[in-house]
């Protein structure tokens, strides 16, 4: 059984810095993972997207349903991981709890203040405009975590805060419900 321990928050709230020192800090080996990480890598055809030449709602689809599959693939080859997503589309958390069921999940939710929100994903230049507010505003809803977070707190308050909850053994997310 693999542990992941799975930030999750809107665009712009965080997540890597936690990600970043928390595998600095953990006790054991831990890949950190994103999205960000591949499309930071080259894995995609970015400019050809940007170009028109090809349409990212038609590969979407297929992109995140691979993504998916290797987190799955790396926890059950025995890895485990600091997962960074949003679960910003129908029907993935469960995707994820199913496909991630044997495994000890250890799910945080990352808040952000709007305000803060709203500057980051502007001094980035790397978001769409608008979509920090549009997570902020949904992506947590109907979701249970084993802990929240307030990036306002800082970030080594947080990692302490997060390696001392995962390092509890009792789970209560959205993602409990589905181990096996």
């Amino acid at each position: 059984m693999a542990q992941i321990i799975f930030l999750h928050g809107a665009s712009s709230s965080g997540k890597s810095t936690i990600a970043r020192e928390l595998q600095a800090r953990i006790e054991k080996p831990f890949w950190h993972i994103s999205i960000d990480h591949l499309r930071d890598s080259g894995v995609l055809p970015l400019s050809r997207f940007r170009s028109g030449e090809f349409v990212w709602t038609e590969s979407r689809k297929a992109f995140f349903d691979g993504f998916h599959a290797s987190l799955a693939a790396y926890a059950d080859a025995g890895n485990n991981l600091i997962l960074e997503h949003i679960l910003d589309t129908p029907g993935w958390l469960e995707t994820l709890s199913g496909s991630l069921a044997q495994h000890d999940v250890f799910f945080v939710a990352v808040h952000c203040p709007l305000e803060l929100l709203i500057e980051r994903e502007s001094e980035r230049g790397d978001r769409l405009i608008g979509s920090a507010k549009r997570d902020y505003e949904t992506i947590h809803l109907g979701k249970t975590y084993d802990l929240e977070l307030d990036t306002t707190d800082g970030v080594d308050a947080n990692v302490a805060t997060v390696l001392d909850g995962w390092r509890q053994t009792e789970r209560s997310s959205s993602f409990s419900r589905f181990r096996l």
